[in-house]
């Protein structure tokens, strides 16, 4: 009777883990069935072992026709749902069975930094042909945990991302590769430092030139959490996962305008899933991965050992595929081609290929991952880049690098080296003169009448007059009244936010508006203003050129309604994205600007904006000009585009890493309210971060951190002075000094690559 109660409490786990994936009991008379196991349990010693035994029989007959039809109309809520099972493989488990054998790194178990990140050094076997070759590879990912709550569901704090950044640099020193493994529903969010957002900025800026083999295996990847360690070469998907920019419960209760705390609707929830394309196969047609790996009926579990043992294929196939394509021997290449032609794409190969990469092939592995990410989501907007598919545009491009490269790093480098050897000369040769000039000037000072009392006419030193109106010196980095704010017409008074705290008077709206700069006389707290102010107040008259302005937001999911409400939003502001990106001057000084704005879908980021901002950090990059990204507002990225909003999180770390790579000064300063993807990317990876004063500067708001942690945070949790206590900004400015510190931070910060200096 032992073996015939083990059926029945293996059945008894089928039945809850297809209740669980349904989350209904009246599918499939799943609760007649359980009832049938619980009778079954209880009378087992009223039966004989035949009849108890026909009985399961018919009971497994049963659900696993149930666990095929529900495989065949799995919908995306139920892949999610699968996804946080208890009874899904975890971490733990691949590091049991597809490696040979690991040693658990910074930590194990709840004796850890941060439980929710595992790394882990281990070995994995390569037999070619009946030859065992054994490899080290770093494994790091997310841990959810069979039930340990310390594990936080996957759900890293900074401390951990901060961990997994410490061992890729440890892999990356040994020369060896990273396997990440994603199982996270989100990172914590966390504002005290480092910082959820920074850290994540962080982890990405250092993926971005990382010099070893990186493939990763997404199961569950929620936006920013999955994007800590998800940058890689090679993007490796199982069939019952999921990758979304949100939650489908978080996107729900954004589209239903759900108020905090009241529930959300199922059906709701259902729909938002579907819309938000995250499954497998949604991802792979929209080029956010690369391969899915094939997993049993309703998901591989703990105990699929077969799932295992296919994982371990195809994370070896994957990581010679990567170096593969980094060899320069050709006999590799066409090797390669003529086994995949003959032979199915999951073999492995049949020759041992290195996984350690020389100074060539580390190159070549840079620069077909820069390409990779740089090229994602093109096709999620319309219209062309400036520097895109136009024959014409690419032969302008490719003049301009030449003439910049001619100009500034050959012909000004090498001017700069004959100064510097005139200047070494000059010295140690005045030196020189000097000691032998020396007794001969004492001799003729000695014999020589001097005139005392006599001295020279002392010349007026007048500084150099940056300009003169009405006999008046006039700075040219002072505030003008060329535009006053439209806010400024009505006739009331305002009161300030802090009146009860310093006293401040009740502000006359002309007043604060027009001559204040929205900015409170009394305490300096900072009203918001529109970014059209920015524009003509900020930047030189005359001096903004536009650029990329046909690149057009679009609806590449084909999310329902979301068409019309961009149509709303282009009508509103005149144009066709939520970046603005253009030529500008402070003070003279030539600068590349991308500007994200509240108008437009409150400055969310999406493809168009993404693209945008990297065509602008490429033409900084080709021009040697200063880049400045100025938000005015962003609310993150834009959920109705799903991971091609995600993957500019990547994108466009790559290309300002490569653009301060290249020496360029690349500046960020918040206004208003700065959140999400954005300041945990592209943005918060900058190494100059300002904030105008009274902005908010963080990962998740007020909302979300009291959902995700139960805590309730003080109303100045990301006030910009809480930012720069944390160490997340560099400094705070003032709205009406912003023209002057702009021009101070271009004038001293930098590399000499600049062309101006």
């Amino acid at each position: 009777m032992n073996e015939q109660l083990k059926q029945l409490h293996k059945i008894e786990e089928r039945i809850n883990y297809l209740l669980q994936v349904k989350d209904f009991t009246t599918w499939g008379n799943l609760d007649g069935f359980k009832s049938t196991c619980d009778r079954l349990k209880q009378t087992v010693y009223d039966h004989t072992v035949e009849e108890l035994s026909g009985e399961i029989r018919k009971l497994d007959e049963s659900i696993s026709f149930l666990e095929e039809r529900a495989e065949e109309q799995l919908t995306p809520m139920e892949r999610v749902r699968i996804v946080r099972s208890a009874q899904r493989f975890s971490l733990k488990d691949i590091l049991e069975n597809v490696y040979e054998d690991y040693t658990e790194l910074g930590g194990e178990g709840d004796a850890n930094i941060d439980p929710a990140m595992i790394c882990a050094k281990a070995t994995i076997v390569r037999r070619i042909k009946n030859k065992p070759y054994t490899a080290s590879v770093m494994v790091i990912g997310q841990e959810t945990g069979h039930g340990e709550e310390f594990r936080n569901g996957g759900s890293c704090r900074p401390e951990g991302n901060a961990k997994a950044k410490r061992f890729m640099k440890v892999a990356e020193t040994e020369g060896i590769p990273i396997h990440f493994y994603i199982f996270t529903p989100g990172s914590y969010p966390v504002e005290e430092y480092p910082g959820a957002a920074q850290q994540i900025a962080r982890n990405i800026f250092a993926m971005t030139k990382l010099r070893v083999p990186m493939i990763s295996l997404i199961s569950e990847g929620g936006s920013g959490g999955a994007e800590a360690i998800g940058l890689s070469d090679y993007r490796l998907m199982v069939t019952h996962g999921y990758y979304s920019v949100i939650s489908p419960e978080g996107a729900a209760a954004i589209e239903g305008q759900i108020r905090e705390g009241s529930k959300v609707p199922k059906e709701l929830i259902e729909v938002c899933a579907d819309r938000l394309r995250l499954t497998a196969y949604d991802n792979l047609k929209n080029g956010t991965i690369d391969r899915i790996i094939h997993e049993p009926l309703l998901g591989a579990r703990r105990d699929d050992f077969n799932f295992f043992a296919t994982l371990r294929s195809e994370m070896l196939r994957a990581t010679d595929q990567v170096v593969l394509a980094t060899k320069s021997f050709r006999a590799f290449r066409t090797w390669e081609i003529g086994r995949k032609k003959n032979t199915s794409e999951a073999q492995e190969l049949q020759v041992e290929v290195p996984w350690d990469l020389n100074r060539d092939e580390v190159r070549r592995l840079l620069a077909q991952r820069s390409k990779k990410y740089l090229s994602m989501a093109r096709h999620g907007f319309t219209g062309t880049p400036g520097t895109g598919a136009h024959l014409a545009h690419q032969t302008w491009a490719g003049v301009e690098k030449v003439y910049y490269t001619l100009r500034y790093d050959i012909l000004k480098n090498h001017k700069r080296q004959v100064h510097k050897v005139i200047k070494d000369v000059s010295g140690e040769g005045s030196v020189m003169l000097k000691r032998i000039t020396e007794p001969f000037h004492a001799v003729v000072n000695f014999w020589s009448d001097k005139k005392k009392g006599r001295k020279p006419a002392p010349r007026l030193a007048v500084p150099p007059s940056p300009g003169q109106e009405n006999g008046r010196i006039v700075d040219p980095l002072e505030l003008t009244d060329t535009y006053t704010s439209p806010l400024a017409n009505e006739d009331r008074t305002v009161t300030c936010p802090n009146a009860a705290r310093y006293g401040c008077k009740d502000l006359w709206i002309p007043d604060l508006y027009g001559e204040f700069a929205g900015v409170c006389e009394t305490c300096g707290h900072h009203f918001p203003l529109e970014h059209q102010w920015y524009l003509k107040n900020i930047f030189d008259p005359r001096s903004l050129k536009f650029f990329n302005n046909d690149i057009t937001s679009g609806n590449p999911l084909e999310y329902t309604g979301f068409t019309e409400r961009l149509g709303v939003s282009k009508k509103k502001t005149g144009r066709n994205s939520g970046n603005m990106t253009f030529h500008a001057q402070v003070n003279g000084i030539k600068i590349i600007v991308a500007m994200l704005y509240s108008d437009f879908r409150n400055g969310t980021v999406g493809s168009a904006e993404g693209e945008k901002f990297v065509q602008a950090c490429q033409l900084a990059k080709r021009k040697k000009r200063p880049f400045l990204a100025y938000i005015h507002t962003t609310g993150g990225i834009r959920i109705q585009e799903g991971t091609l909003g995600v993957i500019q999180m990547p994108k466009c770390t790559m290309a300002v890493r490569e653009y301060i790579d290249a020496g360029g000064l690349y500046i960020v300063v918040y206004d208003n309210n700065s959140y999400a993807g954005p300041v945990a990317s592209f943005l918060g990876c900058s190494p100059y971060q300002f904030a105008i004063r009274s902005s908010r500067v963080g990962f998740a708001g007020p909302r979300v951190i009291r959902e995700t942690t139960g805590v309730d945070i003080p109303p100045d949790y990301h006030s910009a002075r809480n930012a720069l206590k944390r160490g997340h900004i560099q400094g705070i400015w003032d709205r009406r000094e912003f023209r002057r510190n702009l021009h101070k931070a271009l004038l001293t910060m930098g590399s000499p690559s600049l062309y101006y200096r």
